[in-house]
C-alpha cells in the first residue's frame, strides 16, 4: 500500500484552511481514488463545525466520491461568537452561516431534512424524504441535554429558563431577559461539571453579560453557581474580572454550594445540594450534556452517554464504517469545541478518502485554539497539539499555552483582535 508522511498529515491536520499545505496530499489522495477504486458515496449527518468541515476536505482529498450533507436546517448559528450577541457587540445575522457556498464550491448534495434512523447493517440512512444509501457514514450530532440532572428543569422550562447552549432562539430569549431586567437586578448562572460543549464558554458569557449590565444596568450583580471547582482560563477570567466589573461577579464553586439540584422555574429560584436557595432576576442553567440524540438512537454511545470511536480515524468502535466526529465522540483529551471538531472534520476526511484510496492512515495530529472575550478590547487565549497515543489522544508536551497574566492593555486588546480574525477563519473554513 501507499504511505501518507507523517510530516504531510501534520501540515494538513494543523491548517486552517490555506489549501495550498495540502496541495501535495490532495493530489496523492485524489489520484488514488479516482484510479485505484471506484467512487463510493460518503453520507455525513450534521452541518457543524465538524460535519460542514468534513465535507469540504473529503471533496479535495477525493474528488470523486460523491458526499451528500444531511442538516436539517438551512442555516447554522454558531456557539462561538453568540456570547457576543448577549454583550450587545454582534448580531444574530453575524453567527449566522448557510450552505450555498458548500454546495456550489465543492458539488456537495446538501440535503435539508431530520434524520430519523440509521442502519449500519443495510448501510443506509432514512429521512423524512426516504432512504439515502452510504458507503460511508459521518455522524456529528452535536450535544443533547440530561434533561433529569436538575429537578424541575426540562426542555419546557428551557422556554423560560433558557440554557441557550445550543445558539439561535435561546440566545435571543436569553439577551431579550437581560435587557428587560431592572437595574439592581440578580443574574444567575448555572454551568455543569465536565465533559460539556465548549469549557470556557460560561465564563465568557458572564464576561459578556457584565459588559452589557455594566454599562446598562451597573447596580446589577452575576452570581455563577458552579458544579466544578475549577474552570477553563479560570485564573485569567478572574483577573480580568477585577479589573474590568470590580465588585460585580460572584462565584461559587462546587464543594462551596455550587451544584445545583433543583430550580423552581415558578420562583425563579435555583437550589443548591444543601439545600440553600437562591433567587434570580434572570437565570442562566445550563444542563450536563451528552452526545446528540441521533447518536443515541443509531446505537453510538456507551454507558457514559459519548460515542466511544478508534481515535485515528474517528471510526466508531460500535458499528463499522460509520465515524462519530465534533462534541459528541471521546476524543481523549481534546476539549469539545468547534476548533477541535474542525480539526476532526480534517482528519476523519483525510481517513475516509485514504481508506478508499488505498493508503494507510498514518497517525495524525489535531489542533484546539480558543479565543474568549472578557471585554470587547480585552482577549484571552488557549491552544494545543495533540497526538495519538496507545492511551489515545494526549496534547503534545510543549505545544501552544495560554495568555500570560498580567498582560498589558495592548497585549489584551490585540488578542481580542486575533479572536475576531479566528471566528473569520474557521466560519470560512467550514462554510466557504
Amino acid at each position: 500500500m501507499n504511505k501518507l508522511t507523517r510530516r504531510d498529515f501534520i501540515k494538513l491536520s494543523g491548517s486552517l484552511g490555506a489549501y495550498s499545505v495540502w496541495g501535495g496530499l490532495v493530489s496523492s489522495l485524489s489520484a488514488c481514488t479516482s484510479k485505484e477504486k471506484p467512487a463510493a458515496h460518503v453520507v455525513i449527518i450534521g452541518g457543524g463545525f465538524g460535519g460542514a468541515t468534513c465535507a469540504k476536505y473529503l471533496h479535495r482529498f477525493a474528488p470523486n466520491v460523491s458526499i451528500t450533507l444531511i442538516e436539517r436546517d438551512k442555516q447554522f448559528v454558531t456557539c462561538p461568537f453568540s456570547n457576543m450577541v448577549l454583550g450587545g457587540l454582534r448580531d444574530m445575522a453575524s453567527i449566522t452561516h448557510d450552505y450555498k457556498k458548500l454546495a456550489s464550491n465543492y458539488a456537495i448534495n446538501i440535503v435539508h431534512d431530520a434524520v430519523v434512523a440509521i442502519d449500519p447493517v443495510a448501510k443506509t440512512v432514512t429521512t423524512g424524504g426516504g432512504s439515502i444509501q452510504y458507503d460511508r457514514l459521518v455522524v456529528s450530532p452535536g450535544i443533547d441535554f440530561m434533561w433529569d440532572a436538575v429537578e424541575g428543569y426540562n426542555e419546557v422550562a428551557s422556554k423560560t429558563v433558557p440554557h441557550a447552549w445550543k445558539a439561535g432562539s435561546q440566545t435571543l430569549l436569553l439577551r431579550q431577559q437581560l435587557m428587560a431586567m431592572n437595574d439592581g437586578g440578580t443574574v444567575i448562572i448555572a454551568p455543569p461539571k465536565n465533559p460539556f460543549r465548549c469549557p470556557p464558554g460560561p465564563y465568557e458569557r458572564v464576561s459578556m453579560m457584565a459588559h452589557y449590565l455594566k454599562h446598562h444596568k451597573p447596580k446589577s450583580k452575576i452570581l455563577i453557581l458552579d458544579a466544578k471547582d475549577k474552570f477553563s482560563k479560570q485564573s485569567l477570567f478572574m483577573q480580568g474580572w477585577d479589573a474590568v466589573y470590580p465588585g460585580m461577579i460572584e462565584w461559587v464553586k462546587g464543594s462551596s454550594g455550587g451544584i445545583v439540584s433543583r430550580i423552581d422555574v415558578k420562583t425563579n429560584e435555583l437550589v443548591n445540594e444543601v439545600g440553600d436557595r437562591f433567587k434570580g432576576d434572570v437565570i442562566n442553567l445550563i444542563p450536563p450534556q451528552k452526545a446528540g440524540a441521533l447518536a443515541h438512537i443509531a446505537g453510538l454511545t456507551d454507558q457514559t452517554g459519548w460515542c466511544p470511536v478508534n481515535q485515528r480515524t474517528f471510526e466508531s468502535k460500535i458499528h463499522k464504517d460509520v465515524h462519530v466526529i465534533g462534541d459528541a465522540s471521546m476524543a481523549g483529551k481534546m476539549p469539545k469545541s468547534g476548533f477541535a471538531a474542525n480539526s476532526q472534520g480534517k482528519v476523519c476526511a483525510a481517513a475516509i478518502a485514504a481508506s478508499l484510496g488505498g493508503y494507510d492512515m498514518p497517525d495524525p495530529s489535531y489542533v484546539n485554539t480558543c479565543y474568549s472575550l472578557v471585554a470587547p478590547d480585552y482577549g484571552i487565549s488557549v491552544a494545543a497539539v495533540y497526538k495519538v497515543t496507545d492511551k489515545g489522544i494526549v496534547k503534545v508536551e510543549g505545544s501552544g499555552g495560554v495568555s500570560p497574566m498580567d498582560a498589558d492593555a495592548t497585549f489584551r486588546k490585540q488578542e481580542a483582535v486575533y479572536g475576531a480574525g479566528w471566528y473569520a477563519s474557521i466560519t470560512s473554513d467550514a462554510f466557504s
